[in-house]
Parts: C-alpha cells; sequence; structure tokens
C-alpha cells in the first residue's frame, strides 16, 4: 500500500518542498507569527516563586 503524500500542519494542503513542512509561505509565517505570539508553549515545570529547576543550584 502506497503510503500518503505529507500535508501541511496547518491547513492539510500537500507540502511544498520550498517550504518544508508547509504547503506556502504563508503558512509557514502563519506558524512562526503563533510561536511569537505565544500560541504555542513547550510546558516547563516552574517553582512558585517563578523560577525554573535549571535556575536553581544545589550547594554541597
Amino acid at each position: 500500500m502506497p503510503s500518503k503524500p505529507p500535508r501541511c500542519p496547518l491547513c492539510g494542503k500537500p507540502r511544498d518542498p520550498e517550504y518544508k513542512p508547509f504547503c506556502s509561505r504563508g503558512c509557514r509565517d502563519r506558524d512562526l507569527l503563533n510561536w511569537f505570539g505565544e500560541d504555542y508553549r513547550v510546558p516547563a515545570d516552574q517553582a512558585p516563586d517563578g523560577t525554573a529547576d535549571d535556575d536553581r543550584f544545589d550547594e554541597g
């Protein structure tokens, strides 16, 4: 069985190799704007004081 061609993650149209993994410059730019606008977030564990675990140093 042949595999399905890869699709754009935003609109589902066939991918364009020039804008991989997107279908067009528009979808590529829209995805970038989502990152800039903090629509996408990477989960992180933070302490109640707002510092990340990597910001803490163990003494000893």
